[in-house]
């Protein structure tokens, strides 16, 4: 699969994560309502967010300082759950990840969006690479 696809695949994953999101349904209720079947890829990611789902809001409480993920954007849910995915599960490079939800946050979402996706992924690879017992707070 190329780059190219791939991004192609985390668009579409973002668009089933922000219809699920939006409409308070299960992303199975999404998928089984489409009318083209999502490349292999999308449907890794969307099945993978929901499947750690509580985890990963959890990651995202505690790293987003100042913010409740309740008052976020959406979409800055959706990317932030999607690149999470990638980098504790998906077994995507850390610089893949963050820099693949960075630019779908530059393209789709907020002036700041960017910035602060980027920042709270780094916080937690931050503190995922912390020795045991020295993470930041």
């Amino acid at each position: 699969m190329t780059a190219g696809s791939r991004r192609e695949a985390r668009e579409r994953a973002l668009s089933i994560l922000y219809e699920a999101d939006a409409k308070d349904i299960a992303v199975s209720e999404v998928l089984a309502a489409a009318t083209v079947d999502p490349d292999r890829f999308a449907v890794e990611l969307v099945e993978g967010v929901e499947k750690h789902r509580e985890a990963f809001d959890a990651i995202i409480r505690e790293r987003a300082v100042g913010w409740q993920l309740e008052r976020m954007p959406v979409l800055d849910r959706c990317l932030l759950r999607i690149a999470l995915y990638e980098l504790l599960e998906g077994g995507t490079p850390t610089g893949a990840a963050i820099s693949e939800a960075v630019e779908l946050a530059k393209r789709y979402s907020t002036e700041d969006s960017a910035r602060f996706i980027n920042g709270v992924l780094a916080a937690v690879v931050k503190g995922r690479e912390a020795p045991e017992g020295d993470e930041a707070d």
